[in-house]
C-alpha cells in the first residue's frame, strides 16, 4: 500500500500505468478534454500528470482511478472482487442488526485497534503555511470542466467536518466552485453529513472546515465511500492500507487532517451566507442547474513543498468516477448478504451513474419475496435509499452481464403484476424527478413467477442444450476447424 500520493504516482510509473506530459495545457476544458478522450476511446489509457498546466506552478494528476486495474491497485487488490472477500473474513464476526450496526462492529473489532488514525505532530502537509491575504486559490490548477460551468472547480477534495453534538469527524466530497482568491462554494447537499453538521451548528455561526487535496490514494477513495453517519472514513482508509492514517491538527481550526495530504485548506462556512454556485457538468451527463449554497471562506492554506493537485472530471459515462463506484459495490456486499440474506450479488451499471439502477439477484423462497428486497434495499442508507430503479432477477442471472439482465427482464416482467412504485426522496442531482428531492422509485421483479403469485400456467423451461451433448462436441471441436473463431 501507499504512504502517500507520490508514491502512487511513482508506482504507476515503473509499471507502466502513468503517462508525464510535458506540452502546456490549459486547465479550462482543454485537460477534461485530453483525459475524457483518453478514458472512453482508448483500451488501456494510463493516468495522466501533466507538469506544465497555463497560470499555476503545481503539476495535475487525474486519471488515476479511471480503470479497473489502477483502481484496484490503489486499494491493495489484485481485482476488485478480492475487497469482497476481504470484507467477508471479518463481517461474519459481527451479530445480526442495521447496516450501521454491523459496519460498526466490522470497524471496532479488536484487530482493528491498530488501524485507528494516529495523531502526529509534525506533517509534511505543512511544509509551507500561508495565511489570510497569501492564499491565493487562483495559483493551483483548478479545472474548467464543461463549456457551461458557473466557473472552476475542485472536483477531487477531501472535506473535513465535525459534528457540533458529538465531535465526531466526517470526510466527504463535495464540489468547490472556485469564485476568487479566497472563498469557494460548498456543494453538500440536504443528504449529505457535511449539510447535516453545518444545520447542526447554530445559524449564525461559523463552522471549521479544512478540506485536503491529495493523499494516499486509499484515504481518497474512503473519503468518497457512503458510510453512515459517526463513521470515521479515516478508519476505513485504515483497514484498506492496512495500517492506520496519521493525523495532525490543523494549523488555525480546530479538525484533524491526513499528514501526507498535498493541500490543506483550512477556513469556515458562514451558516447565514450563501451564494449561487453552478452550473456544473455532473456525473449524471447533464448540468445540475445554479443554486444557492453555502461559501466556503479559506483563512489559511498549507502545502508539501513540491505538492501535486489531483483532480478527476465527471460527464457521461464511462468515467473516472465509475471505478469509485464499482469499489464500493464491491466492498459493500458482504455487508448487504448479511442483512438481506437471499442477496447473491448486485451490480451497478455504469450507464445509471450508481443512482439510476441497481440489478439484484436473490435466491427465491416464498411469493413477493422479489419485492421484499426491494423494500429492504430502499430501507438502507444513504447508498441504496435513493436509487431510482432496482431490477430483482434470479440467482442464475449473472447481474453484471447486462444483455442477460435485459433477456430476462424483457421476457418475464408483467406490467400489472411486476411493477413497484415507491413515492419518497431521490437525489438531488435527479433531474427528472418532478420536485427538488422527491420522486417515484421503480421496482422491477424480473424474476421467474410461481402459481402463487398469480400466474396460471406453467412457467416455461429456457432453452439450454444437453450437457451430453456439449461434452461431445467439445471433444470433437479440432475436427470442424473453427478453432479460429469459436473456443471449444
Amino acid at each position: 500500500m501507499y504512504q502517500d500520493l507520490r508514491a502512487f504516482v511513482d508506482d504507476l510509473r515503473n509499471v507502466g500505468e502513468l503517462h508525464d506530459i510535458t506540452a502546456p495545457v490549459d486547465p479550462r476544458l482543454e485537460v477534461t478534454e485530453i483525459a475524457d478522450r483518453c478514458v472512453k476511446r482508448a483500451h488501456a489509457a494510463p493516468a495522466l500528470l501533466f507538469h506544465h498546466v497555463k497560470g499555476s506552478p503545481y503539476p495535475l494528476l487525474i486519471n488515476a482511478f479511471a480503470s479497473e486495474r489502477r483502481m484496484a491497485r490503489a486499494l491493495g487488490v489484485a481485482e476488485l472482487d478480492d475487497l469482497s472477500v476481504k470484507v467477508q473474513r471479518l463481517v461474519s464476526l459481527t451479530q445480526p442488526g442495521s447496516l450501521m450496526d454491523k459496519l460498526g462492529a466490522l470497524l471496532k473489532h479488536g484487530g482493528m485497534a491498530a488501524l485507528f488514525p494516529r495523531t502526529v505532530g509534525s506533517a509534511p502537509c505543512q511544509d509551507v503555511v500561508l495565511d489570510q491575504d497569501a492564499v491565493d486559490l487562483t495559483t493551483l490548477p483548478v479545472l474548467t470542466c464543461w463549456p457551461q460551468d458557473g466557473g472552476p472547480y475542485v472536483t477531487l477534495p477531501l472535506v473535513f467536518t465535525k459534528d457540533p453534538r458529538s465531535g465526531a469527524q466526517n470526510v466527504g466530497m463535495y464540489r468547490m466552485q472556485v469564485f476568487d482568491k479566497r472563498t469557494t462554494g460548498m456543494h453538500w447537499q440536504r443528504h449529505k453529513h457535511g449539510r447535516e453538521h453545518q444545520e447542526a451548528s447554530s445559524a449564525d455561526a461559523r463552522m471549521p472546515v479544512a478540506v485536503c487535496i491529495g493523499a494516499d490514494p486509499a484515504t481518497v477513495y474512503a473519503g468518497s465511500a457512503p458510510l453512515p453517519a459517526g463513521f470515521d472514513e479515516m478508519l476505513l482508509a485504515g483497514f484498506l492500507r492496512g495500517k492506520s492514517v496519521p493525523m495532525v491538527r490543523c494549523k488555525t481550526v480546530d479538525l484533524k487532517v491526513p499528514a501526507e495530504a498535498e493541500f490543506v485548506l483550512e477556513g469556515y462556512v458562514d451558516n447565514a451566507e450563501l451564494r449561487r454556485e453552478g452550473p456544473f457538468g455532473d456525473h449524471t451527463g447533464v448540468y445540475s442547474l445554479a443554486d444557492d449554497y453555502p461559501v466556503f471562506h479559506v483563512t489559511c492554506l498549507t502545502r508539501r513543498r513540491d505538492p501535486i493537485y489531483w483532480t478527476t472530471i465527471v460527464g457521461r459515462p464511462p468515467m473516472e468516477d465509475a471505478w469509485l463506484g464499482k469499489a464500493t459495490e464491491r466492498l459493500f456486499l458482504p455487508l448487504l448478504r448479511q442483512l438481506i440474506s437471499e442477496i447473491v450479488d448486485y451490480d451497478f451499471p455504469v450507464e445509471g451513474v450508481f443512482q439510476n439502477l441497481v440489478i439484484v439477484s436473490i435466491r427465491k423462497r416464498y411469493p413477493g419475496h422479489a419485492k421484499k428486497v426491494m423494500y429492504g434495499l430502499w430501507g438502507l442508507g444513504h447508498m441504496m435509499m435513493l436509487t431510482r430503479n432496482i431490477v430483482v432477477v434470479d440467482d442464475d442471472v449473472d447481474v453484471h452481464d447486462t444483455s442477460a439482465v435485459a433477456w430476462v427482464t424483457l421476457n418475464n416482467v408483467d406490467a400489472g403484476r411486476d411493477l413497484v412504485l415507491a413515492p419518497g426522496p431521490v437525489d438531488a442531482l435527479d433531474h427528472a424527478a418532478p420536485l427538488p428531492m422527491l420522486g417515484t422509485k421503480l421496482g422491477v421483479d424480473a424474476t421467474r413467477k410461481t402459481p402463487a403469485e398469480g400466474y396460471a400456467r406453467e412457467w416455461p423451461p429456457d432453452i439450454v442444450m444437453s450437457a451430453e451433448v456439449k461434452q461431445a462436441v467439445s471433444g470433437r471441436w479440432q475436427e470442424f476447424g473453427l478453432g479460429a473463431y469459436v473456443s471449444p
